[in-house]
């Protein structure tokens, strides 16, 4: 399996791409979505919008990235304490997922009582787990 490490790598980082396409696009629909009339014709749409990116886009594209996640890690060990802490950084990430997941539910049921202030800060959370984890992978600084 050492002659496919770089193919499941290459694969690893596009299945993580998309993964954080979706985490930081569903959090930014929810601060629209909370912001419109419950049963109106935008909130149905931004539900069908939010339905289809998680269950079509995020949920595979999470899978993906943990099972190369785990591939590679079978191929080069648990070398270093960097990786020790990106794993539980991208359980962190998993959890922020569900959590969405939850949410999503909450708004297919017109059931949301969270602001768009809320979503606003919860949109961020992504993006600083996604630069230290891709920082922790590049620089490796113990």
């Amino acid at each position: 399996m050492e002659e496919y490490y770089l193919w499941f790598k290459g694969l690893h980082l596009v299945a993580v791409m998309s993964w954080m396409a979706g985490m930081l696009y569903l959090p930014r629909l929810y601060v629209y979505h909370a912001d419109v009339e419950i049963g109106s014709p935008t909130s149905e749409l931004f539900k069908v919008m939010e339905r289809r990116l998680l269950r079509y886009i995020m949920n595979p594209a999470m899978i993906v990235t943990f099972i190369l996640g785990i591939v590679l890690i079978s191929q080069v060990g648990m070398s270093g304490g960097w990786l020790h802490i990106k794993i539980l950084l991208v359980l962190f990430m998993a959890g922020i997922h569900m959590m969405l997941a939850v949410h999503r539910k909450q708004f297919e049921r017109d059931e949301n009582e969270k602001s768009s202030n809320y979503y606003r800060v919860l949109n961020e959370a992504p993006t600083v787990l996604m630069i230290i984890i891709v920082l922790l992978a590049v620089i490796k600084p113990f």
